[in-house]
């Protein structure tokens, strides 16, 4: 059996701890940084909160995630480039948190970012077959699949999974958890230790957050919190032996969600990458839930999904995620119904 406290309790620990601390000095100092969110300025439709409350979580979560991962991984290519790839989302979500960028700037910067750890040798080297063998991908094709699967997880992370306080931050913990775990199932392969720590220390950063994020927040993730998770949780669903299928189901409620609101509003002649207020838990707000309730929601259903893709073969997981699309579009379109379309 691997050594258990150095791959999964240490580097959890230490990068807890330094996001657990870093995170009110970045609340201290958000005036200052002008990334503070008055929602008596800031008259977005998305905007739920109702008094003045930093953004700029993306900070102390690539802090710890930085500091963490020196201590405990081997500077190698492959963690240069993912480091170097979440300093250009950190930097890009301060901008972001303070100026508001154009989204379509943040897109192109976004697969930039994503493109730092594919150079470095990242790449999704086979897919599975859902109903059986593998389909092995050339290095063009496997960059590319790489690539577009992390900025597509970015963005779908932080557009549906960033929206009410603690919501972010308990999926990101609940998937990391499960990609550990699974990890940890080919911990006998040396080659999986860098991936559960990676996971551990990503899982970490985003615990020692959440307190200070947990209704009601005193920081917000904003927009480098919630690309840094998805882009986080890109990466170790490659290493992690290609369990993008298991990440698949794990985040099946923000993909859901997210794919109804974005086909929505092509419909509607919109563009697709511009907030609103058509979100899943938008609505469940509108319904009469409490924040709270909602991200219990989310972390619940998060974590029933967690256990079962620990445990289902490929055909079952597109099974599950079938299953998870009707349920979920179901969701949506009864509240979309009975609220009123928008």
């Amino acid at each position: 059996m691997a050594d258990l406290p150095n791959l999964l309790i240490y580097p959890w620990l230490l990068s807890a701890i330094i996001s657990l601390l870093v995170t009110p000095l970045i609340i201290k100092l958000a005036k200052n940084l002008k990334i503070l969110d008055d929602p008596k300025i800031n008259k977005h439709p998305k905007v739920i909160h109702t008094v003045p409350t930093p953004r700029g979580g993306g900070i102390p979560i690539f802090i710890a995630l930085l500091i963490a991962s020196l201590f405990f991984l081997p500077i190698d290519k492959h963690l240069i480039g993912i480091l170097l790839g979440a300093l250009v989302l950190v930097i890009m979500g301060f901008l972001d948190d303070k100026h508001d960028l154009n989204p379509y700037l943040r897109l192109i910067l976004g697969f930039l970012a994503a493109a730092m750890p594919v150079a470095a040798g990242i790449g999704i080297s086979f897919v599975s077959n859902p109903f059986g063998g593998i389909v092995n991908l050339d290095w063009l094709t496997s960059d590319i699949f790489a690539l577009l699967w992390i900025t597509f997880l970015m963005n779908i992370v932080n557009m549906g999974a960033k929206g009410v306080d603690g919501q972010l931050s308990g999926i990101t913990i609940i998937s990391g958890v499960t990609i550990a775990l699974l990890s940890l199932k080919f911990s006998a392969d040396i080659t999986q230790w860098p991936v559960i720590i990676l996971a551990s220390i990503t899982v970490g950063a985003y615990s020692g957050f959440l307190p200070w994020h947990i209704f009601p927040q005193k920081i917000m993730p904003g927009y480098g919190g919630g690309i840094l998770a998805g882009y986080l949780l890109g990466i170790l669903s490659i290493l992690s032996t290609t369990k993008v299928g298991t990440l698949i189901v794990v985040l099946g409620i923000p993909l859901v969600d997210t794919g109804y609101v974005i086909v929505r509003r092509i419909m509607s002649g919109r563009s697709p990458v511009w907030g609103d207020r058509e979100h899943l838990h938008h609505r469940l707000l509108d319904a009469g839930l409490t924040k709270s309730q909602v991200a219990m929601i989310y972390w619940i259903i998060t974590g029933m999904l967690g256990i079962m893709a620990i445990n289902l073969n490929t055909t079952s997981k597109l099974y599950t995620m079938i299953g998870a699309t009707l349920l979920v579009g179901g969701v949506i379109l009864f509240l979309s119904k009975k609220q009123g379309s928008r």
